[in-house]
Formats: structure tokens, C-alpha cells, sequence
């Protein structure tokens, strides 16, 4: 399965939830919000969200400054 990972396209396993995705990527903990296909995805759902074929991710980090 090809996924657009902010911008960078990689390949994984077929059935991979996003959760699953973090963990592979040892992003897990750091992600703070992630959007697929332009569309919010709630935390409480990347255990059970399964990912698909050609699908665009944008994982986010929220960082403090000023």
C-alpha cells in the first residue's frame, strides 16, 4: 500500500490502521493531530481508522514559540 506521508510518499503493508502507522514510524506520543485526505482525524478514532491505498496524511506536532 503507497501512503503521501506530509508530502513523502511511502510504502507499507496492506490493513494498517493509523495507529498502527505512528508506531512503524516511532511517531507515536509526538503526533498531535492528523488529517487524511484533508479531513480531521480524531484521536480517539486512529486505533480503528484503517488507512487505504492512496491515501494523504498529514501528521502534525504543535510547537511553542514566540
Amino acid at each position: 500500500m503507497t501512503l503521501i506521508i506530509n508530502g513523502e510518499t511511502k510504502n507499507f503493508t496492506d490493513n494498517i490502521t493509523l495507529m498502527e502507522l505512528l508506531k512503524e514510524l516511532s511517531l507515536e506520543g509526538k503526533v498531535m493531530a492528523a488529517a487524511v485526505n484533508m479531513e480531521i482525524v480524531k484521536q480517539d478514532n486512529w486505533g480503528s481508522y484503517e488507512l487505504k491505498n492512496g491515501d494523504k496524511l498529514e501528521l502534525l506536532d504543535f510547537v511553542g514559540g514566540g
